[in-house]
């Protein structure tokens, strides 16, 4: 069945509703004999039957006899547990590699029914045209994908060359749209603590239209800065990594976000505010940020998040509500999701154990459309503009030349120091490291020894034909290899990273040719391919294609020696110039401690 999102406004039904409730109107699905648990009161209540109408829950309470007609569908839950469906309060749909529609067809077997989206990755190529199309399809779904609009496009002007530019004006403009619920995260923090005009005229439209401003401090500094930003008006964080950073965001009237995602593991180190320190748990919530296709098909989406809070020590409730009614509340719609209770929209899970939470059923808008894991429901798609499909434009044929890098004027004695982006695992921040690497024939080489390979950014949304190189250490490749990859945060030009010029050629051509993805190339052949021809982004493939062509992506980066978690995302994010220490964008390396470009090699 093509399951479609159509659900009528609550004032329009509110008689229907009322009418079920009372037995006067039979309602369209009864669940019969569960232990709901209601996320307003925290508790569990046993021997409950759920009424559900027009795509909203009518009634809910004991014996719903009343309410069932002879066209009445009846479920007997049989003392299973009902809960509400699980709300993502922060995310990138582009992180999964797919659409909306495929990212909504892989989550929704795992429970997830509302997901608030920043399109930050696609507006940096295609701009508020990208938004739209992502905002397009994401509203013919059948479970809630609300969108931001994304506040920081480009996230570091003045560092790198946009694909595109969101501007004040775009802002207000969006904030008309259907289905628009704030802004976007606003990364760009020294930028509203100097009184940056751009970032708080966006933050200003946001509040005038009466919708949330999203927040990013990714500084460990919680002092005046911390303060002058909470000031700005950003009322959630998701860069927390401490417990005293859950603690200060809270006691500055904003959320804390506890993300944990394909590479991010911050819910362990921030939960113990609430289960130690006895916070009140009602201002936490948590979200994935990132997720590939890998961890969706293979580990879950929010399920896992929830799961992964319990183990931590969180209450089953408390991690419950963190992952609903926080979340619905957070953006001002919980009397329209986020809870079973008369009213909201009909999403609801149907699982046998809280602290494992194996979801048997799960009902959007008050359809069945999963079962044990298999999803039941075809989901529209819409059509691509065609410029979505031609974003890689890197300008020429690229050669070994392009990543050749000559030693600094007066580099003798056959080596030359040079400023190393340092790779951290599991965290988005890196080091800026001072590596003296060898110099042979006027160019300076890589270092198998120090773990030291090259990194290099391809300009490819304009066609300059520009190759900015540099040097990167902890991927532990070995061997004559090179990865080139058009997902490249935020920017999202090209980023090629190897131990071999002429297999950074071949890597980076072949991404030119498929129009965007990931290639792994090792001594002269291709090892694997991700095709992302949607911005370079996306895919409009099912979850589990993407997912095994990820995975054989992660295989071959194994057989180059690199074993990191998530290496592709530490991959991705070298040219992420809005996280300290060291990045690499189109117009050279970045300090991100002071926002400005600094030179490749150290003077003396």
């Amino acid at each position: 069945m093509i399951v479609q999102s159509q659900i009528q406004p609550r004032h329009e039904v509110i008689g229907s509703l009322v009418a079920v409730a009372t037995g006067r109107r039979p309602a369209d699905l009864v669940i019969r004999n569960c232990r709901l648990v209601n996320v307003h009161s925290r508790e569990i209540l046993s021997a409950q039957d759920i009424a559900i109408a027009n795509g909203r829950f009518a009634y809910c309470g004991p014996d719903a006899s009343h309410c069932i007609g002879e066209l009445t569908i009846i479920v007997e839950a049989g003392g299973l547990m009902a809960l509400p469906g699980l709300c993502d309060g922060h995310m990138h749909i582009e992180s999964g590699m797919l659409t909306p529609a495929r990212f909504a067809e892989a989550v929704m077997p795992h429970g997830t029914t509302t997901m608030f989206v920043d399109p930050h990755e696609i507006a940096n190529v295609l701009g508020l045209k990208g938004v739209e199309a992502m905002n397009a399809e994401a509203v013919m779904q059948p479970i809630n994908i609300f969108m931001q609009v994304p506040s920081c496009v480009p996230s570091a002007p003045g560092l790198e060359t946009p694909g595109a530019e969101i501007t004040p004006m775009d802002v207000a403009e969006a904030m008309q749209w259907e289905n628009i619920v704030g802004l976007g995260e606003m990364m760009n923090f020294p930028g509203v603590i100097g009184g940056d005009e751009k970032m708080l005229a966006e933050m200003a439209i946001t509040m005038a239209a009466g919708k949330v401003v999203g927040g990013h401090y990714a500084s460990p500094d919680l002092g005046m800065p911390f303060h002058a930003y909470a000031a700005g008006g950003a009322a959630d964080d998701h860069e927390g990594t401490r417990e005293r950073d859950a603690v200060a965001r809270v006691r500055q009237g904003m959320r804390a976000m506890l993300r944990l995602g394909s590479a991010w593991y911050d819910v362990e180190r921030q939960v113990t505010a609430i289960t130690e320190r006895g916070l009140d748990p009602r201002n936490f919530i948590l979200c994935t940020d990132d997720c590939n296709a890998q961890t969706l098909v293979e580990d879950g989406h929010m399920d896992r998040v929830v799961r992964h809070a319990i183990s931590c020590g969180c209450d089953p409730l408390v991690a419950v509500q963190m992952a609903t009614i926080n979340t619905a509340t957070h953006f001002g719609m919980e009397r329209e999701i986020g809870s079973i209770a008369p009213g909201r929209r009909a999403d609801v899970l149907l699982v046998d154990n809280l602290e494992e939470l194996s979801i048997l059923q799960v009902f959007a808008r008050g359809r069945l459309v999963a079962r044990e894991g298999k999803l039941l429901a075809t989901l529209p798609r819409a059509d691509w503009p065609r410029e979505s499909r031609q974003s890689v434009n890197t300008g020429r044929e690229l050669t070994d030349d392009d990543f050749s890098i000559c030693a600094p004027p007066g580099g003798g004695n056959g080596a030359a120091l040079a400023r190393v982006i340092g790779i951290i695992e599991n965290q988005a921040p890196t080091k800026e490291l001072l590596v003296e690497l060898p110099v042979s024939g006027s160019l300076v080489n890589a270092s198998a020894t120090e773990d030291v390979c090259q990194a290099a950014l391809v300009e490819r949304h304009r066609g300059a034909g520009r190759v900015v190189n540099g040097f990167v250490q902890g991927f532990g490749y070995n061997g004559d290899m090179a990865m080139a990859s058009t997902v490249a945060h935020d920017c999202h030009h090209m980023i090629v990273v190897g131990t071999c010029r002429q297999n950074m050629a071949l890597a980076a051509n072949r991404l030119a040719e498929v129009q965007g993805g990931a290639s792994l190339w090792r001594e002269g052949e291709e090892a694997a391919l991700v095709e992302l021809p949607i911005a370079g982004l996306m895919s409009d493939r099912k979850a589990k294609h993407v997912a095994a062509a990820s995975r054989k992506l992660s295989e071959a980066m194994a057989q180059c020696g690199c074993h990191l978690n998530n290496a592709f995302m530490q991959h991705s994010l070298l040219a992420l110039a809005v996280i300290p220490e060291l990045r690499i964008t189109d117009l050279g390396l970045v300090d991100v401690r002071k926002f400005e470009l600094v030179d490749l090699f150290c003077n003396g």
